[in-house]
Parts: C-alpha cells; sequence; structure tokens
C-alpha cells in the first residue's frame, strides 16, 4: 500500500495516478474516512486518560459521589466511540488497500496497445506448426486426460517434453546459482495477510485469481513471489544485507480470470505450471538498478537458449497494482507472426514491502520500508511453447538447444 502521509501531501496526483491504471477510487473519501479515524482516535485516547485520571482520584478511601458519576459518564462515552471505530478501520482499510503503486516517470500512459518496444533481439523467422499439434501428435501433451482429472486447461506432460522443462529448469537455476541467488522451495498455500500484503488487489472482483480453499485462511499461490514476500513479513533487516537476491521455484495456480480475449492455446496460458522466480529485496537507491539487473538476467536465459524476443515498457493501464514499473519479455512467435508475453520484470518498490511491514535498519539506527522486486527467470509451460515454436523441424523433430543439452544427456535431437 502507499504511505497515507503520502496520500495526503498528494492526493491530486494519486488520483489521476490511479485513474490512469484503470483503478476506480475516490481519494477524497479516503482521506474523510481517514480524517475521521484520527479524530475519533483521539477523542478515545483522550477518554481514557480521563477514565485513568478519574481511577487514581478514588483509590485510597472512600470515593467521592461525584467522581463516581463521572467514572460511570466515562465509561458510557469512551464505549460508545470505541464502537464506531472497527466499522471505520474496515472502511480505510478497504479504501487504502485499493490503491495502486505511483507509476515511474517513464512509464507509458495509456492501455496495454500503448506499451512502448525498447530492444529487440534474434531474427525472427515465419512459418511453424502450432505448439500443441506438433507436441500432441509426438504424444507429450495430452489435455483430454488432464481434464478428466482436473478440468479443462489442466494437462500432463509425458516423455521427452517432461524432460525438455525439467533441463529448462536446471539451466535457469545453474544460471542464477552462479550470480549468488539463493534457491528456496517454498509453501505452496498462503494465508491472507500475506496473498493481500503482496499487493493482488484486482481491479474488480471478477478478475481475482487465486484458488481459495473453503473454510481456510488460505489460497494456493498464483506465484512464488507471493511467499517469497512474506518471508520477511514484520521483521528488520540490516542494510549491509542488502539486496538479497531469491530464487524460488513453485507450481503457480490461476483461474485466470479476466482473461477474455487473451491468447489460450494449449499450454500458453493454463490453470497450473511451474516456474522459477527470482526475488530481490533492496534498500530504496538500490531498487532501479536491481531491476535492470533482473531485466538482463532474463535476457540472458533467453539469448542463451535463442529464442527471438523484445523488450516492452509496459503502459500504465497494463500495470498490476504493485508495480511501480513493469518490464515484458515476448517470445516472437513463427506460428502467430507476433511476439507474446514470456516473462516479466517489476519493481513494486516499498508498495508490497509496507503492507507486510519489511523494514530495513540503516548504520545510523534509521528504519524504513525496504524496496521488493521480481522477475521471471523462466515460466515453465510458455518456455515450451516458445521452444517448440523455434526449434522444431520439417521431419518432427525438435532441435535441442545448445545450452540444454548437457540436461538431456547430450541429446541434440527430440
Amino acid at each position: 500500500m502507499l504511505d497515507i502521509r503520502f496520500i495526503r501531501d498528494n492526493a491530486d496526483a494519486v488520483q489521476q495516478n490511479a485513474r490512469s491504471r484503470g483503478y476506480n477510487v475516490d481519494i477524497a473519501k479516503l482521506l474523510a474516512v481517514d480524517s475521521d479515524r484520527r479524530t475519533l482516535r483521539q477523542k478515545v485516547d483522550e477518554l481514557r486518560e480521563k477514565r485513568n485520571q478519574n481511577a487514581a482520584k478514588m483509590k485510597g478511601g472512600a470515593p467521592d459521589a461525584t467522581l463516581i458519576e463521572e467514572g460511570k459518564q466515562l465509561k458510557t462515552d469512551l464505549a460508545e466511540l470505541e464502537a464506531k471505530l472497527p466499522q471505520l478501520d474496515k472502511d480505510y482499510d478497504s479504501l487504502l488497500s485499493g490503491i495502486p503503486n505511483m507509476n515511474f516517470e517513464d512509464v507509458p500512459l495509456g492501455g496495454e496497445e500503448d506499451s512502448v518496444e525498447i530492444k529487440k533481439w534474434g531474427d525472427a523467422k515465419t512459418g511453424a506448426v502450432d505448439h500443441l499439434d506438433f507436441a500432441t501428435k509426438r504424444g507429450w501433451v495430452d489435455f483430454e486426460r488432464g481434464a478428466k482429472v482436473a478440468g479443462a486447461k489442466f494437462y500432463y506432460l509425458k516423455g521427452d517434453l517432461a524432460l525438455l522443462e525439467n533441463a529448462i529448469f536446471q539451466f535457469a537455476l545453474d544460471l542464477l546459482m552462479k550470480k549468488n541467488f539463493t534457491y528456496m522451495t517454498v509453501p505452496h498455500m498462503v494465508n491472507s495477510q500475506t496473498a493481500v500484503g503482496t499487493g493482488f488487489a484486482p481491479r474488480s472482483s471478477d478478475q481475482n485469481d487465486e484458488y481459495n480453499i473453503e473454510n481456510e485462511d488460505l489460497s494456493l499461490i498464483a506465484t512464488a513471489e507471493m511467499p517469497l514476500t512474506g518471508y520477511y513479513a514484520d521483521e528488520i533487516l540490516d542494510a549491509a544485507q542488502l539486496p538479497l537476491f531469491y530464487a524460488g521455484y513453485s507450481p503457480s495456480y490461476r483461474k485466470e480470470a479476466g482473461a477474455a480475449g487473451k491468447h489460450t492455446r494449449g499450454l500458453f496460458r493454463v490453470h497450473q505450471f511451474n516456474k522459477l522466480e527470482m526475488y530481490a529485496y533492496t534498500l530504496p537507491e538500490q531498487s532501479r538498478e536491481v531491476h535492470e539487473k533482473l531485466l538482463g538476467i532474463e535476457e540472458e536465459i533467453w539469448q542463451a537458449i535463442g529464442v527471438p524476443y523484445h523488450i516492452i515498457n509496459i503502459a500504465a493501464g497494463d500495470l498490476g497494482a504493485p508495480a511501480a514499473k513493469k518490464y515484458d519479455l515476448e517470445y516472437w512467435s513463427p506460428v502467430d507472426g507476433t511476439y507474446r508475453e514470456l516473462t516479466s520484470c517489476s519493481n513494486c518498490t516499498d508498495f508490497q514491502a509496507r503492507n507486510l511491514n519489511i523494514r530495513v535498519r540503516r548504520d545510523d539506527g534509521s528504519v524504513e520500508i525496504v524496496h521488493t522486486l521480481n522477475g521471471t527467470a523462466v515460466s515453465l509451460a510458455r518456455s515450451l511453447v516458445a521452444i517448440i515454436e523455434n526449434f522444431q523441424n520439417p521431419d518432427g523433430t525438435l532441435t535441442v538447444p545448445e545450452v540444454l543439452r548437457p540436461y538431456l544427456g547430450g541429446r541434440t535431437t527430440l
């Protein structure tokens, strides 16, 4: 969430920023509730102090009737005011949590179509067999039995395609280990505090993407970013530790709510997929540099594999609530003749960390909120799509990218 003090001082800018991102928020209403809440809390504190003073006067002898009556009235008045606090707190939290992060100044305005290409790499070829047709013909993927067992958009990977997925993961993990990331496996469920604190606030209720566990304060994770963010909740880090880099591996579970009109063919958009996620905790002054570093690692992975791509600076209207700036790396699809999202990389500044009370102590003893960043190392289902489309051969075989061959026993084709 944003700092309420920042919102008070920059109400118009916060309102305009939210509007540019497609969020329907009412900053004036928030500030009115904030004012009422502060006023009520002040009155409650004053009455509690008077109550304590009254109680002190009644000690050590028979209390005066006036003091007794005053004490009764203070108790009644205090109970009446305290009863109003929960609803004000609820209204305040609801309004504040619906406000997205502030855009960086170099984020393009507009919707998805207004995102700006900033780099292109590789030779874009055309003409290829769709990945689903290619993989189904080889017996590598089974959506029919996946649907029988779990429902539409669930699937089995089999044989060489499952081995290829593992090879991609192992290659990316080795690369991150050489860059001093700490590898972590993570819980596949998080409580509501962590889910909300990570900032996965949809623009509307029908866009909620998480699977919730009935009668439990738990939901399945949409990305390892969620438990990685919660790892240091309510803790204070030492400035000398930062930046901290983690590589979290997990399945990702998504309803894909709000995905109408998006490309959904085969493995491109599914309800469950494996992902290796990069995550960083930084000092505020480090986060922009670290953001570029995470993007550079994503590029290094896909240049090494050999899949052509471009980088886009995501427009404000297509940013999720936590990100101040986001890059997408989109691979070239020779099947569709266009670029499609493969990885993303976001600087969330202090937005998530404030939600979860993650702080850093400076050398001078001062304490402030850390910055958090995330980036996809490899999203494995889409990685398979990109490789199948770009490395297939006319004879129906698939050339194994050279950097993946050591993880497949030296095989050059599948």
